[in-house]
């Protein structure tokens, strides 16, 4: 049996999403990965200061026309969605950065004359922070699609390891990109009327993936209630409340983990794993007595 994949995810940004991921991942130590997942804006490791150890150029494959055996059939438009690839005229216009990669234009052209070039994404890279082990990407500047570099970063999780994936923030095709195939999945939200909001759109956008969720409440004791009445309204367990607290405030803007800041969440963040998997494993109960 492989080890559990949890996501950390988010309505919005500034929540405290990778404090918590991090966090977590630090109290875990050689018995986790942690995979940053926001390829956009990754900032993992300004708070785990990895020793960087392999750097891996990722690329897309992109058409390649050969004019002279085309004959402007158009059966490389037609199969593309995305129309990076189209035939005006007497001319075929291409579309690097719209292309997807799946090669169905080249496959499908009957005279052949439809090569694949290469597109760099981004980059990977990894290595140590402490005991656990670091994976994260960054996309090429002005690079418009982030999921395949996602899943890029997403096939570096070691079987043998805990991976913990820090997503983006929000609800859209990233995200769920990186939750996908979680075993659960924590959001990290505040209690705020914005906070309840975005975590409501957050809920929804993963509610069909049927992935176990829990909520983190961050800085918990200067909002309302309202999150919490929402989590008991859609029976979403609370995973941990913590509150704003000044030492966790000047270590993170110094740079620092909050289980390092304060080090008596360590406790409390082994209480969240305990909670989780728990909670995986009565999932997996209730799936089982539904099926039998």
């Amino acid at each position: 049996m492989r080890p559990m994949i949890i996501s950390v995810a988010s309505g919005k940004g500034g929540t405290g999403k990778t404090t918590i991921a991090t966090s977590l991942a630090t109290v875990l130590g050689s018995s986790a990965q942690l995979l940053d997942c926001d390829v956009e804006e990754p900032n993992c490791h300004i708070l785990m200061k990895p020793v960087l150890e392999t750097f891996e150029s990722i690329t897309v494959p992109v058409p390649i026309v050969e004019m002279d055996k085309c004959t402007l059939c158009g059966k490389c438009g037609e199969v593309c969605r995305f129309s990076s690839i189209v035939v005006i005229g007497n001319q075929v216009l291409t579309f690097p950065e719209m292309c997807h990669g799946c090669g169905g234009c080249s496959l499908l052209c009957p005279e052949k004359a439809i090569t694949e070039g290469c597109r760099e994404l981004g980059v990977i890279e990894t290595g140590l922070a402490g005991p656990v082990e670091f994976v994260h990407g960054r996309l090429r500047i002005g690079e418009a699609m982030s999921p395949p570099l996602i899943r890029a970063v997403k096939a570096k999780i070691n079987p043998h390891k805990l991976a913990i994936l820090d997503a983006p923030p929000g609800a859209s095709c990233p995200v769920i990109h990186t939750v996908m195939g979680s075993d659960f999945i924590i959001l990290v939200t505040e209690p705020t009327p914005f906070g309840l909001h975005d975590l409501k759109i957050a809920v929804e956008a993963i509610s069909h993936l049927a992935i176990p969720l829990g909520v983190i409440l961050n800085r918990s004791d200067v909002g309302d209630r309202e999150v919490h009445k929402f989590c008991m309204q859609m029976d979403i367990p609370l995973l941990a409340e913590i509150p704003h607290d000044l030492h966790i405030a000047e270590g993170y803007a110094r740079g620092n983990l909050l289980v390092v800041s304060a080090p008596q969440y360590i406790r409390e963040f082994l209480e969240i794993f305990k909670k989780i998997t728990e909670l995986i494993n009565g999932s997996k109960s209730n799936l089982k007595e539904a099926l039998s």
